[in-house]
């Protein structure tokens, strides 16, 4: 595998295959389109076999929904597609490296390779800075930004407990 630029700590590909080629340039395509038509400037594309299973675009502010991410959208419509919350086999093409959130989405979903354009650098640079969820995840929970408090533990074990006894439980 050929690499040439380091490019915010991964080297940056420049021998992919026209056929990556074709997918990044449709969730380009998306993310430009989305910031015409009110959305943020993000596109994202799911593939599996060489076949478009779903697309999406940041909809965050038009659908006053803060998971409205491009990845997040497209991983729900390739899901439903494919009647299914485990997309392994698929690979994601994002036009910008994922936030921490659609991150943990893609590992969630089982999605077995990611390949994107902008860096999150390039984001932080337009305003769209998730280092401060990084940062936040190392402090301990009293130093967090966002109050947290633990209680009710007891009770809320009875849901864990159910869980562990049942026989017929889906694993994910």
């Amino acid at each position: 595998m050929k690499m040439e630029r380091k490019c915010d700590g991964l080297l940056e590909r420049t021998d992919y295959s026209p056929e990556d080629a074709f997918f990044m340039n449709e969730a380009i395509r998306l993310s430009v389109e989305n910031v015409n038509n009110g959305g943020g400037p993000f596109g994202a594309v799911i593939v599996k076999d060489g076949e478009v299973i779903a697309v999406g675009a940041n909809r965050v502010v038009p659908n006053n929904d803060p998971t409205a991410h491009a990845e997040v959208s497209a991983i729900r419509a390739a899901c439903a597609k494919l009647g299914t919350f485990k997309l392994d086999g698929c690979t994601i093409y994002s036009s910008c490296e994922p936030c921490p959130m659609c991150l943990s989405a893609i590992y969630w979903a089982g999605i077995s390779r990611l390949c994107y354009g902008n860096t999150k650098n390039d984001a932080a640079e337009i305003n769209f800075d998730d280092s401060f969820i990084y940062d936040q995840l190392h402090l301990c929970y009293d130093e967090r930004s966002l109050k947290c408090e633990h209680f009710m533990r007891n009770e809320a074990l009875q849901a864990f407990r159910l869980w562990s006894e049942k026989d017929d439980k889906v694993e994910y």
